[in-house]
């Protein structure tokens, strides 16, 4: 019989099938978070879909492979669904950005945009695999039907714990995307030739290496999809995102995740590219005295071009959290950061790192926010009663957030505005668009009983030389926002996902310096000052 075993020492055939059914499987569905995110975002929604999308598709081919197995299970049908889901993987390098982008048409409610996309690049290999187990308990040779059932679905959730850290571990930090679709092509090809063996027939070898072919050709040649503009200095897959490092003309810029973080003027370093860094200066208008800022706290690194303009213009010593450890080393290989004694990085988690330490901070920054996925532990009154115990007396607390500044879009930032509110006495919020669209909406909060007016703020900007003319940013001046429709965000009931999603699928406006030559419209050189538009988040 084609299933009995080759020796007790040596692992079956159909053994051999059902472990790596499962290793591609998981190694897929944790892949595909890392694909869809940059079109999509990586919410809840976004992750449920994958999850929900895998399991239905592998039920679905469970259902199918047990009713057919008993007739049609043998080593060649095995040979045809490896072969079968190694081609529709070369399908995903080779097309993957163009059928992303085409399903990202479908009207559908935000937290449901993601669901076609999933379905359509990772439901027919899924299910393709599903058929996998039952023909491989069907082959197994075991006469007891539990117990071969019992002994494939074991191999096959071994595999999947494989596949899982295996990707998750090793495969994702060393290798980009299109290597592991490759890489996971070509294991599912080697097992189709292995299955075959020793006996191969002629079609099953000719398609074989057909469909290895396919899988190097369409690696090779690249995906179909639009991409980021501009030469890529640098790529790689880090921890927790996709990373590469892109020039265009003399602006370099950081992207995450296939969206806009952070940008550079290689002929003038220290200048603010993006408007919305122009408000990091606000404190020190915003301050009784702005010779108080002596320490400077940075939660979030990007970039790095808060913290490198800091040093420039003012006496402060600044620290820098960064969790990713790949944007730290980008930041000192292409954006000119380097350690010193008033600037110190550390490669931690920002609520974490304010926990444990013993220092105390004249300012604190957050600029650790996406649009799309918002660590929440870093949005809770916990959190923020936490940041009030390291600032000092007179120490200011400024949030970078990605919101719409009214409507329903809003909900986050008046949700935040309302949670920093329980915390600090006053509260401040300053937009940086004049359109109503998803921007980055900066939030300051003080220890100070007394409110600072917009006259104030004019008569300060006037006064002080704090290295920036910020009168139209203190223009944009709001306060008393509506929140009884909101939540207040705490570490036990932080719907933060929920808060988000009436912004996906929005433009998100990201306002250029008014001092910046140009403008880039989703990659591409404007010949007007408008919007640098993107879905992810700005970090500095």
């Amino acid at each position: 019989m084609a299933g009995q075993r080759l020796g007790s020492s040596r692992v079956s055939k159909p053994e051999a099938a059902v472990f790596v059914s499962g290793v591609a499987s998981m190694g897929l569905e944790i892949l595909a978070g890392r694909i869809v995110a940059p079109q999509f975002g990586s919410s809840i929604y976004t992750w449920g879909s994958i999850i929900g999308v895998f399991l239905a598709a592998l039920s679905l081919g469970y259902h199918h492979g047990g009713q057919r197995a008993a007739e049609r299970a043998a080593d060649h049908q095995l040979v045809r669904l490896f072969l079968g889901t190694a081609a529709y993987v070369a399908v995903l390098i080779f097309a993957g950005d163009l059928l992303l982008a085409s399903t990202a048409a479908i009207p559908l409610p935000g937290r449901f945009a993601s669901l076609p996309a999933v379905t359509l690049l990772f439901g027919p290999p899924t299910y393709l695999l599903g058929f996998v187990s039952p023909y491989g308990a069907e082959l197994s040779g075991r006469e007891v039907v539990g117990e071969a059932s019992g002994h494939v679905y074991a191999v096959g959730t071994v595999g999947s714990i494989v596949g899982a850290f295996g990707t998750t571990f090793f495969l994702i930090p060393e290798l980009s995307i299109v290597q592991i679709e490759l890489a996971f092509g070509l294991l599912l090809v080697g097992t189709a030739l292995w299955l075959a063996a020793p006996t191969f027939r002629r079609r099953q070898v000719a398609a074989t290496l057909a469909v290895g072919l396919l899988l190097v050709a369409a690696a090779a040649s690249g995906s179909l999809g639009v991409s980021a503009a501009g030469q890529v200095v640098y790529q790689t897959q880090t921890p927790y995102q996709e990373l590469e490092v892109i020039d265009l003309g003399d602006t370099r810029t950081l992207y995450l995740d296939g969206q806009r973080h952070s940008a550079m003027d290689l002929s003038d370093p220290d200048r603010h590219v993006f408007d919305y860094t122009r408000y990091f200066h606000l404190p020190y208008l915003m301050a009784e005295d702005p010779d108080d800022i002596d320490r400077v706290l940075f939660v979030g690194g990007g970039g790095f071009t808060g913290p490198k303009r800091f040093l420039e213009e003012y006496n402060a010593t600044v620290d820098v959290v960064e969790i990713d450890p790949e944007v730290i080393d980008a930041a000192k290989r292409y954006f000119g950061v380097e350690e010193s004694p008033r600037l110190n990085v550390y490669n931690e988690d920002g609520r974490r790192y304010l926990r444990e330490t013993n220092r105390t901070y004249d300012l604190i920054v957050l600029d650790a926010y996406k649009k799309d996925k918002v660590p929440f532990q870093l949005t809770t009154a916990e959190f923020m009663r936490l940041a009030d115990s390291r600032l000092s007396a007179h120490g200011i607390l400024f949030a970078n957030l990605i919101s719409a500044p009214d409507g329903p879009a809003s909900k986050f930032y008046r949700a935040e505005y309302k949670t920093v509110s329980e915390v600090f006495p006053q509260v401040y919020a300053f937009p940086t668009s004049e359109t109503g669209a998803i921007q980055n909406v900066e939030l300051l909060a003080t220890k100070r009983d007394g409110r600072v007016t917009k006259a104030q703020l004019r008569e300060r900007n006037d006064r002080r030389d704090v290295g920036i003319d910020l009168s139209n940013e203190i223009s944009f001046y709001r306060s008393d926002e509506r929140t009884d429709d909101v939540p207040v965000l705490r570490d036990d009931h932080a719907p933060v996902d929920s808060l988000l999603d009436p912004m996906v699928g929005q433009r998100y406006v990201i306002e250029t310096s008014p001092d910046a030559n140009e403008t880039v419209v989703d990659g591409d050189p404007a010949e007007r000052p408008a919007v640098v538009e993107s879905p992810g988040r700005a970090g500095i």
